[in-house]
């Protein structure tokens, strides 16, 4: 695995980790929200990833979103009586998102994006100082 193969690698994960920041932020954006396209609650979306080889590469391999797929656990009932969403014994249906897991999920994201933007700060500079070297 050469040097730019490493940055391949990295730059594949920091593009990965930002979709999952972004679906965390809109499952977090929609905790409250009782009616979705299909009429139903918000249903709490995840990210699923896959490892690939970037292109041109000899070696190493890469990450990428293969998908973002809906949670199938099924909605909170809660009692609420007086909603304009609560059928007619007063319970309401709410999104299946469970803030501390997102948030969890969240300081997760990040740390493995600080990780990969560090690792290619490191093999930047590497470079930088083998040109420097070589000059």
């Amino acid at each position: 695995m050469g040097v730019f193969d490493s940055l391949r690698v990295s730059g594949s994960a920091l593009g990965a980790e930002r979709t999952r920041m972004d679906v965390i932020a809109e499952n977090i954006a929609n905790v409250e929200t009782t009616r979705a396209g299909d009429g139903g609650p918000y249903r709490r979306h995840e990210v699923v990833l896959r490892a690939q080889a970037p292109p041109g590469s000899r070696g190493g391999t890469g990450v990428a979103v293969a998908e973002i797929v809906q949670d199938a656990s099924p909605p909170k009932r809660i009692h609420r009586p007086g909603h304009p969403d609560a059928d007619a014994d007063g319970y309401l249906l709410m999104p299946n998102v469970d803030l501390p897991t997102e948030m969890a999920d969240m300081a997760l994201a990040a740390r493995a994006y600080e990780a990969n933007a560090a690792a290619l700060r490191s093999g930047r500079e590497m470079l930088q100082t083998a040109l420097s070297i070589l000059a």
